[in-house]
């Protein structure tokens, strides 16, 4: 089971921490995404980390911004979030692939958090 708390409001330019953390299993042997879908809008994919050396990705949209990392002895990846803008306001949801191997696409994970709503307005 995936839990993602730390959503919420937040002004633009403000910043926020996502965390990820799971239960029953070790995060440690899965690549993680994170995944966000804005109101009337398809899911898309955001970030991602692999399980075996750390490699980072991230959608053109957030480079810069976000930062995805792990702390394997906290069973947790976090998505750090700065510079917010109005146009990340959406639910954000955290995946895990057993294959270790990073994807964009969502059909590649097979656990889901819950979804986290994080809303960037004035």
């Amino acid at each position: 089971q995936l839990q993602a708390p730390g959503g919420g409001l937040v002004q633009p330019g403000g910043s926020l921490r996502l965390s990820c953390a799971a239960s029953g299993f070790t995060l440690d042997y899965y690549a993680i995404g994170w995944f966000r879908q804005a109101p009337g809008k398809e899911r898309e994919w955001v970030s991602c980390i692999s399980s075996s050396d750390g490699s980072t990705y991230y959608v053109d949209s957030v480079k810069g911004r976000f930062t995805i990392s792990r702390d394997n002895a906290k069973n947790t990846v976090y998505l750090q979030m700065n510079s917010l803008k109005p146009e990340d306001t959406a639910v954000y949801y955290c995946a895990a692939d057993p294959s270790g191997v990073v994807s964009i696409s969502s059909y590649e994970y097979d656990y889901w958090g819950q979804g986290t709503l994080v809303t960037v307005s004035s």
